[in-house]
């Protein structure tokens, strides 16, 4: 029978209840400082720790200031969480993880002294980073005001490396410029993928694709797809066949013989430091050219000439690759930009760095506002909004240390705040802009549009040939409008005129959309590298 009682009931907020939750010291037996995330799931068929995004479990994050070992670190209704409050979710049975992001205390060379999650540049979010520290999952009840012990007691273990083979080989080198910077050793991390015959040929060269963004370039992979996907299919969402249709092309008779190469470059802000040299991140855009790219060519036979080395990427990957072209014209021999992230502020996703006060609303009239999103489906659906990301981030990590996508940018794109952490482009609670970090932004040439338009007579004739854009007209986190102002720049632009290629995914092609397969997508860049590389001397020629 209906009972109005058992309604009241299951509708019931969990006020009152509290959480302690305690490291051992046998986990950590000096003070610890770091991020405190409190995990609470709905259900308990995974790890809650592993489920952790916008659209997971809810999360309430502590900092941690040399917490003495076995002492309680509180969370409670005063926590911030998300995406609410402790006491805003409903009573019932719940299961919960505690997990730690260790932080380290780091002396920059720029004199600054700041407190920040070091890792060895492997790209792990924090949940499952090697050294910091879990509790075991425990299920409680809340709504009855409760106080709830946590123990936190375990290490996250260190993580199997996969092995090399004759195809994949995987390197890491010490930056001497990084860390100078960081006062401690920094590496750049690449997995190359090496053509057929390149052991067979010692005195064989190669030219390369550097692709930003990938594990293993182009999903190379022996291992046969899992899902039962017929041989030779290509997906429809993404465009690509499987990375073991990839390798099978790769290893062929007739493919092109070069070499393919990624990296993984995480810094304390993001898994990615975008190739860039920033104040926040480091010399990383110094280091790849000046040390990490020539080393490769050295280890790996590459051809060290512009025509060589082309660029590609998605997403991340698409506004590095973008970033190098633009920033050194004669150093790479072509960009294939797929999806980029903002190169347009005044598409900074949705948002209008020139105009806007206010990231999280958008003004639908006199007295009407809308919230803004972050991330859509391919057919319209808002998924993330711009404040419930933000929020997400701020209660992952305060002063930039979310790890997350929208700090990311800010370590990159721009300046410091008096303590040395990464400025806010805007509060993450209020959405409210601040325009001295979107100067800042520019100034450093972020806005590659602007950096562009504004350098365009000297950057236009080295750029001939060299631009390869495509992209989803319905992107998921709506990086089609910014690509779609550098278009309009480029199509308008003059003296010189430009040859850049724009290839729109349509109808309702998403993020991970691509314009071709990858074998056909190498086999159109070695034709590239081809048609521009210097004729080869005759025979015996001197």
């Amino acid at each position: 029978m209906f009972s109005i009682a058992a309604l009241l009931a299951s509708l019931a907020l969990s006020a009152g209840d509290r959480f302690e939750v305690v490291v051992a010291p046998e986990a950590c037996a000096a003070p610890l400082t770091g991020r405190l995330v409190l995990v609470v799931a709905k259900d308990g068929e995974a790890e809650p720790r592993l489920l952790i995004s916008p659209s997971g479990p809810a999360l309430f994050g502590v900092d941690l200031v040399a917490l003495a070992p076995g002492a309680a670190a509180v969370v409670d209704d005063a926590t911030l969480g998300h995406p609410r409050p402790l006491a805003e979710l409903p009573a019932g049975d719940y299961f919960v993880q505690a997990v730690v992001n260790v932080y380290d205390e780091v002396r920059r060379a720029d004199g600054r002294v700041v407190w920040l999650p070091m890792n060895d540049g492997h790209q792990e979010p924090f949940q499952v980073t090697p050294g910091n520290l879990m509790s075991d999952v425990v299920k409680v009840h809340l709504g009855d005001g409760a106080t709830h012990r946590v123990d936190v007691a375990r290490v996250v273990p260190p993580v199997e490396r996969p092995a090399d083979s004759e195809w994949v080989q995987r390197v890491s080198i010490q930056s001497a410029r990084l860390t100078a910077f960081w006062g401690r050793p920094i590496a750049v991390h690449a997995t190359v993928l090496l053509p057929r015959g390149f052991a067979d040929e010692p005195t064989a060269t190669y030219p390369c694709i550097y692709a930003f963004g990938h594990r293993v370039p182009f999903n190379f992979t022996t291992t046969p797809p899992r899902s039962g996907r017929a041989a030779g299919a290509i997906d429809p969402a993404t465009g690509v066949e499987s990375g073991h249709d990839f390798q099978l092309a790769w290893r062929g008779d007739d493919f092109p013989r070069l070499v393919a190469i990624s990296f993984e470059q995480q810094t304390p802000y993001f898994p990615d430091s975008y190739s860039t040299n920033s104040a926040a991140n480091g010399p990383y855009e110094d280091a790849l050219l000046e040390e990490v790219i020539p080393e490769l060519e050295r280890r790996f036979r590459l051809v060290p000439r512009p025509w060589a080395r082309h660029v590609e990427g998605a997403s991340t990957g698409g506004w590095q690759a973008l970033a190098l072209q633009l920033r050194h014209p004669d150093h790479f021999g072509g960009a294939w930009v797929f999806q980029p992230d903002p190169v347009d502020f005044r598409r900074y996703l949705l948002v209008d760095l020139d105009r806007d006060e206010n990231a999280f609303e958008v003004a639908t009239g006199p007295f009407t506002t809308a919230e803004r999103p972050f991330r859509r489906t391919v057919e319209g659906q808002v998924v993330w909004t711009m404040r419930e990301l933000s929020r997400f981030e701020e209660v992952l990590g305060t002063r930039g240390r979310s790890g997350f996508q929208l700090a990311g940018w800010e370590a990159v794109f721009g300046p410091l705040d008096a303590d040395g952490y990464p400025r806010p482009l805007w509060d993450k609670l209020t959405g409210r802009i601040d325009r001295e970090v979107v100067a800042a932004m520019r100034a450093n040439g972020c806005d590659l549009r602007e950096f562009l338009e504004r350098n365009w007579t000297t950057l236009g004739p080295k750029l001939a040939g060299k631009l390869h854009f495509s992209c989803g007209d319905m992107d998921d986190f709506h990086l089609d409008a910014a690509l779609g102002r550098l278009e309009e720049f480029l199509r308008a632009a003059k003296e010189p005129a430009s040859d850049a290629t724009f290839t729109w995914g349509r109808p309702r092609k998403g993020h991970s959309w691509h314009a071709e397969p990858w074998a056909a997508f190498v086999r159109r860049v070695d034709a590239a590298m081809r048609a521009a590389a210097p004729p080869t001397p005759p025979a015996g020629a001197r």
